[in-house]
């Protein structure tokens, strides 16, 4: 006689990093779904959050009550679109895998296609090394970017360039174009408004006009 395979009980968790910048979690939602179906998994709950990843865990409410019910009804996984989703900081992302690897939770990192536990309940060892290796490696390009934005700007200054726009002035295409490069290169990559408007030290304002100019209308 077969035995009925067991239905697995699962969390998805969404992030985008605001709600300004046309961002959604729909996308994220609807894959992990239907990868859920595909593996007999029931949906319990579905935590949806629009907040920077580089933010703590402790400010990231949603983040907070999605881990805490992941442990206190001992779901058997929690589903991601990817790493990154977790958070940005390397500290922050195994403080939460450790969490939910106490009460015996497995992150499903879809993008990945990887299992940050083994069937048997133990930690994947490679998962592990690959989701440290991922992070810090998130965490280095963002340095590497506002070391490349600060020496760009030292270097425009230099040569006498002056930032921001005189009052009356208006610009060309072309000289937005190059003032704002590295704006429209972030933009281009996938980076929101608002980290890169942060990465930049540009005004979010600034930020979604050269958007709207450069980006959207392409």
């Amino acid at each position: 006689m077969e035995t009925k395979e067991r239905i697995k009980r699962a969390v998805i968790y969404a992030r985008v990093s605001s709600e300004n910048d046309r961002q959604d979690t729909s996308r994220q939602i609807k894959d992990l779904e239907k990868f859920s179906i595909a593996q007999n998994m029931k949906i319990e709950k579905i935590y949806e959050e629009h907040i920077s990843g580089a933010k703590k865990n402790e400010e990231r409410a949603i983040l907070t009550k999605c881990l805490e019910y992941c442990t206190r009804e001992r779901v058997d996984f929690l589903l991601l679109s990817e790493l990154s989703r977790l958070g940005r900081s390397t500290l922050q992302v195994l403080r939460s895998l450790e969490i939910l690897h106490q009460a015996k939770v497995s992150v499903y990192i879809q993008n990945l296609g990887l299992y940050s536990l083994q069937p048997n309940g133990e930690v994947n060892p490679i998962a592990s090394i690959l989701i440290t290796v991922l992070a810090e490696m998130g965490n280095i390009e963002r340095s590497n970017i506002q070391y490349r934005l600060n020496s760009g700007r030292a270097n425009y200054i230099r040569n006498g360039g002056k930032l921001g726009r005189k009052k009356g002035s208006v610009k060309t295409d072309e000289q937005m174009k190059e003032e704002y490069k590295e704006v429209i290169s972030l933009l281009k990559r996938g980076y929101s408004i608002r980290n890169t408007a942060k990465l930049t030290s540009a005004s979010i304002s600034t930020v979604q006009r050269v958007k709207n100019h450069f980006v959207n209308n392409q």
